[in-house]
């Protein structure tokens, strides 16, 4: 006799949060981009709340970086850079009939939070400064509305292919504040919500009868024109460096998701996520700043960017969840991500991390769910740089914590 696999009772608490990516840990990646409410059988719906806590501290450098720009002498502590974040994802998912299906999914998929203090290079100490005692400071904002439909095929509808448009916002602030930056100590940015669109494109594979569910889903660049404002007081005395207002090109980068699930006895379920995006093609090139850094001759002619990042990212996620009662299921998951290399900006000088989960789901009623859990991550130690390669700063031995909540529904 075959057995049954409860695979409604097993979902994984802490996977369906798709907390699989931190501030900074690569990139700007926040919300792992999850699409996995589309994909539950019949009617559903779902709220996830997410609270991030991290704490990322070092010393910042005593060394000259005049002639070797990877030089480093631990220098004055930098106390915890990593704001406390919160976000919120939702996401309503229904069959049209047994063939085609639609879902409309909201998240936060990109962003970051970092703010220096205290005695360190990251402050500006300047009596005389209008700006004595600010810290550099660092924040971003996105949304996503991913509109999908599917359409099932197969003799027993087990493939799907689905794909739609993706409506995106973007805002963000950067200050550089200290003498970290050189002649940049100063330097704000505001670039103004911008809202542009892009496209999602995946397809998938169920097999009911053991809990086999895979999906492999892709997303779209999505180009922003961004009105900014900025200005840089070291050259502002200079004709057309002056304050002022311009327009930014930033595209937000594609990515490529793999989630896959099966059940392994009938009351536990195997997981496992895979995450890629390229972040080595990503930079933010604001147009002063960027003119600015071409009066430097080293820069090169096309100038500096004012953040990029070296490496690719890759996220990987193993998980169980065990099925106890009828109503109660306990999940657990370990996680790595590779980071975006070393050195990293100094807004967000950590490589990547080492993850490790805990969750529960509780079956209220027949069709009306509770999840809860958390996440410790152990950060990749790194060195910040600046956008001129110079070494300003080093972190190590940092973590943080994730903790999250779900209220989800499904009607069969």
């Amino acid at each position: 006799m075959r057995p049954t696999f409860h695979a409604k009772t097993l979902a994984v608490a802490v996977a369906a949060f798709s907390i699989t990516s931190m501030s900074s840990a690569a990139g700007l990646d926040r919300s792992g981009q999850d699409i996995t409410a589309f994909l539950q059988d019949g009617l559903y719906a779902e709220a996830v709340y997410t609270y991030i806590d991290a704490d990322v501290s070092g010393y910042d450098n005593n060394a000259s970086t005049a002639i070797d720009k990877n030089a480093y002498q631990q220098g004055n502590k930098v106390n915890d850079i990593a704001e406390s974040y919160d976000f919120f994802r939702y996401g309503v998912k229904a069959d049209i009939n047994d063939t085609f299906s639609v879902g409309v999914l909201y998240d936060e998929p990109f962003g970051a939070a970092a703010d220096y203090s205290g005695d360190n290079k990251f402050v500006d100490q300047n009596p005389l400064s209008p700006r004595n005692g600010e810290g550099a400071n660092v924040e971003v904002r996105s949304e996503n509305i991913t509109s999908i439909i599917g359409a099932k095929f197969g003799q027993q509808k087990n493939f799907q292919v689905y794909g739609g448009p993706v409506a995106q916002r973007v805002q963000a602030d950067v200050k550089l504040r200290g003498t970290a930056y050189g002649a940049a100590n100063g330097y704000t940015a505001h670039i103004s919500p911008s809202q542009d669109y892009g496209w999602l494109a995946g397809a998938s594979y169920s097999k009911p009868e053991i809990a086999l569910q895979a999906a492999l889903t892709y997303r779209s660049e999505i180009d922003h024109s961004s009105k900014t404002f900025e200005s840089f007081p070291a050259v502002a005395a200079r004709p057309g460096y002056e304050a002022q207002g311009n327009t930014i090109d930033i595209t937000t980068p594609q990515s490529v998701n793999f989630d896959f699930q099966t059940g392994i006895t009938p009351t536990m379920l195997a997981t496992a996520k895979v995450r890629w995006v390229p972040w080595s093609d990503f930079a933010i090139v604001p147009s002063l700043y960027n003119k600015v850094t071409k009066l430097d001759p080293t820069n090169g002619p096309d100038g500096r960017a004012l953040v990029s990042y070296d490496e690719d990212q890759w996220l990987v996620e193993l998980g169980l969840a065990k099925r106890f009662t009828p109503a109660l299921a306990i999940s657990g998951n370990i996680g790595w991500d590779s980071g975006a290399g070393n050195p990293v900006s100094s807004l967000g000088p950590i490589e990547g991390y080492y993850s490790a989960g805990l969750g529960a789901k509780y079956n209220l009623t027949e069709n009306w769910a509770v999840s809860a859990g958390g996440k410790y991550l152990w950060f990749g130690d790194a060195k910040g740089q600046i956008p001129t390669k110079n070494i300003v700063s080093n972190f190590e031995d940092n973590n943080g914590y994730i903790l999250g909540m779900k209220l989800s529904y499904q009607a069969k």
